[in-house]
């Protein structure tokens, strides 16, 4: 990695630019459930997928994967590195905001080359997320998602392998 810190956040500020990103998420969103039927349709159209327009913060991040910063070091053999760096810095984002009570959410259902083209971004951004965050309305030990009944928690993800 070479200390390479390829992380770029733009923030979204402008009403423009959000309503942008909502657009964006309803086309996507709807295309989505366009692939559920019966049951699994209704819960997925009850979900609580975004924060879009109550979160007074918001983030699209995206990966510098052309930077020369770092001198590539590490990224002949691993050049995925670069967007696991990115991965890391929203984690340590994360945690910072969670112990000041700052909810964070990670928005995954949008087209990310429309996203680039709206934000007009630098074509060598990769987009690795968009984050939302604010006060949560409720506190939860449990994510939404298994409190809802959408994914129960999978026991083999959690397995370590020994060799």
């Amino acid at each position: 990695m070479g200390y390479s810190q390829p992380w770029r956040f733009v923030s979204i500020d402008s009403e423009t630019a959000r309503e942008a990103v909502r657009a964006n998420f309803a086309k996507c969103n709807a295309e989505a459930l366009a692939t559920y039927e019966g049951e699994k349709a209704q819960k997925y159209a009850e979900l609580k997928l975004e924060g879009l327009r109550e979160a007074p913060v918001q983030f699209a991040v995206f990966t510098d994967v052309a930077t020369s910063v770092g001198h590539r070091l590490g990224r002949r053999t691993m050049p995925e590195t670069l967007v696991y760096s990115t991965v890391m810095a929203i984690q340590n984002l994360w945690l910072s905001a969670r112990v000041l009570g700052i909810g964070v959410g990670w928005v995954s259902i949008l087209d990310p080359q429309e996203l680039c083209s709206s934000l007009d971004v630098d074509p060598r951004w990769v987009f690795t997320a968009y984050l939302c965050l604010g006060y949560p309305k409720a506190v939860s030990a449990q994510p939404e998602l298994r409190r809802v009944g959408w994914e129960q928690r999978n026991d083999e993800a959690r397995r370590v392998l020994h060799r």
